[in-house]
């Protein structure tokens, strides 16, 4: 802990030693500051996440410059789907440490994924589309876009809340619990989600009917007994029950009025409203009808398209079939995942696995026979389906990858990150974090070579500084 006047290491004493500040103070609201960062690592791990963020911020309160408490109040944002206010945090953190500070890290997988980044900004986009929908009391539309939100982004606590509301409207219980139970996975201890799902717990638990002994109480109850003179006097029960008869019966009557005046008078006003309400559901509806149409004939042509150029190329297959220069298995796997992807254009795993098979006969057969030569038609399919999926393989490969990295599992980092790198050649962060993977699993030969690419291919950046400084210190220890 340094002084707050001349920055000078303090020691034990109330006093700095230095320059004879007086330090009590100070230290106790760094410690207090600290008790709650702890606070809130307690509760993150538990994930108890709303009470790691309370506990965080009252921890920058007390010491707005407590870089750890910053970093971790922005992994825990970024948990809960708040990507936005995990980025604000973590600029902050970098501003107040410019170096040796892992918001870095956190920071460059964000921007440097454009892919990300975009999907980021559809979320809020999309998230914010359905509040305004909610507001218009368009809440189906509401319903789609939130399901939109959330196949982007599963964790966003927020659009499962407000999904799980909009179902509590509709009175579908099931559902809403459903995704209640989603956002007590990620926040075990939210406020909101807690006291929603115990309204919908309520309405699903079937009401207690009260029998036994409590009923002979109410029967006995509704018995008056009185003395009059040497006399027992008994009141018989069906008099009250008369009386409740006769309260019924009113009840009844003034509730056929009530539903004769709403009858005449208030009905044909609300049939009226009704109907221009669902005149205007209707126009919206067919605006947007005309739009997917649009959109479903575009892909019609392209899907034309592409089982055209598949024609093709399957009668370019034909042409060699039966050729025994190792061509015709690569052709196959190619037109599988051709297939694949027109059937599953969503599947992209399925047409990764089919390419890859390609390129492990393409080293096969150039172990065995030399370079082979494929033709035109397969070359550009093969091309296309990389340009077509390849994005998205790369996003997946470096969200699997980072994970198991900073889970400190570099075994099942290496392939993820690689192949992540191999769909995407601008991705040097998945390169540099695959050079920490061999490193920390100490293959240093390997290391060394990684390490040498990210200082070749992304020079003048932070990754190859630090790539660079790994390598001297490589080189040092080796002496």
């Amino acid at each position: 802990m340094n002084c707050y006047q001349c920055g000078c290491t303090l020691s034990e004493h109330d006093f700095c030693t230095n320059c004879g500040a007086d330090v009590a103070l100070y230290k106790r609201i760094i410690y207090i500051s600290n008790r709650f960062y702890n606070d809130g690592l307690e509760r993150a791990g538990v994930r108890d996440l709303t009470g790691a963020i309370t506990s965080l911020r009252q921890s920058l309160k007390f010491n707005k410059n407590n870089v750890e408490a910053r970093n971790l109040l922005g992994l825990v944002y970024f948990e809960t789907g708040e990507v936005v206010a995990a980025l604000s945090e973590w600029v902050i953190s970098k501003n107040l440490r410019p170096k040796k500070n892992i918001a870095d890290d956190y920071i460059n997988m964000i921007q440097t994924n454009q892919n990300r980044l975009d999907t980021i900004n559809q979320t809020i986009k999309k998230y914010n589309q359905a509040l305004t929908y909610c507001n218009q009391d368009s809440l189906d539309l509401a319903v789609i876009q939130l399901k939109k939100v959330l196949s982007l982004n599963p964790k966003f606590i927020r659009a499962h809340q407000l999904l799980a509301l909009l179902y509590i409207n509709s009175e579908e219980w099931e559902r809403a619990k459903r995704e209640l139970s989603k956002c007590l996975e990620i926040d075990t201890n939210n406020t909101a989600t807690l006291r929603y799902l115990k309204e919908v717990d309520e309405m699903l638990l079937p009401e207690d009917n009260v029998k036994g002994s409590s009923k002979k109480q109410k029967k006995s109850d509704e018995i008056i007994k009185y003395q009059s003179g040497n006399e027992m006097i008994i009141q018989p029960a069906n008099m009250k029950e008369s009386r409740g008869v006769t309260s019924l019966l009113n009840l009844g009557i003034g509730l056929a009025i009530g539903i004769a005046i709403a009858f005449f008078l208030i009905l044909p006003a609300r049939i009226q409203s009704a109907k221009a309400n669902i005149d205007e559901e209707l126009r919206k509806v067919s605006e947007q009808s005309d739009a997917k149409t649009a959109t479903i004939d575009e892909l019609q042509q392209q899907l034309g398209e592409l089982q055209s150029q598949n024609e093709t190329l399957q009668q370019d297959v034909a042409a060699y079939m039966g050729t025994d220069d190792g061509t015709l298995q690569s052709a196959e796997s190619l037109m599988k995942a051709a297939n694949a992807y027109l059937t599953e254009p969503e599947d992209v795993i399925a047409v990764a696995d089919y390419l890859d098979q390609i390129e492990a006969e393409r080293e096969e057969e150039s172990g065995e026979e030399g370079d082979q030569e494929n033709t035109e038609a397969f070359d550009n399919l093969y091309n296309t389906l990389l340009a077509l999926v390849g994005p998205q393989l790369a996003e997946s490969y470096d969200e699997e990858g980072h994970a198991a990295f900073w889970a400190a599992d570099y075994e099942e980092a290496i392939p993820k990150l690689a192949k992540a790198y191999q769909y995407d050649a601008t991705n040097g962060q998945a390169l540099f974090d695959l050079a920490n993977s061999y490193y920390r699993l100490g293959d240093e030969v390997k290391a060394k070579e990684l390490y040498q690419e990210v200082v070749d291919l992304f020079p003048n950046t932070e990754k190859a500084d630090k790539s660079a400084a790994t390598l001297a210190q490589m080189a040092g220890a080796e002496e």
